[in-house]
């Protein structure tokens, strides 16, 4: 289950609307239903703590999604793609779990990882025949 998911099913389960979540946070309405229409995910690590806290949830689980990711590049890669996947997870995880980076470091590491993905999906696009590019005018 991804992020967004998982805000939407503990809000309803604690009988919560989308206002009274984001109030309770202290973020807008606007990013309450963007995190729930999984657009985006909060850029600050206490946002996570205020969520969870308010929602009655461990931080953990908000945080966990890697499952369908990990899963995806076993189907793709096999075993070996599997574990290169779950290593990943294990040191991006650790990376942001140490708390011993500040946030302009941690900024700056998802920066880059966000950069690196871009370019990994630029390059996918650029050798995917035509006929399987799902429509798009290239």
């Amino acid at each position: 289950m991804k992020f967004g998911e998982k805000v939407r099913q503990a809000r309803l389960s604690r009988g919560m609307t989308q206002a009274e979540l984001a109030k309770a946070i202290g973020v807008s309405l606007r990013t309450v239903v963007g995190y729930e229409n999984m657009e985006t995910y909060p850029k600050k690590r206490e946002i996570y703590g205020r969520l969870a806290e308010v929602l009655g949830v461990d931080v953990n689980y908000l945080l966990t999604e890697n499952e369908e990711f990990i899963q995806q590049a076993g189907e793709k890669h096999g075993r070996r793609g599997r574990q290169y996947a779950e290593q990943l997870v294990s040191e991006v995880r650790g990376l942001f779990a140490g708390g011993t980076m500040d946030d302009d470091d941690l900024d700056a590491v998802m920066r880059a990882i966000m950069e690196a993905y871009w370019i990994a999906k630029e390059k996918n696009k650029k050798y995917t025949p035509k006929k399987y590019r799902g429509g798009e005018d290239n």
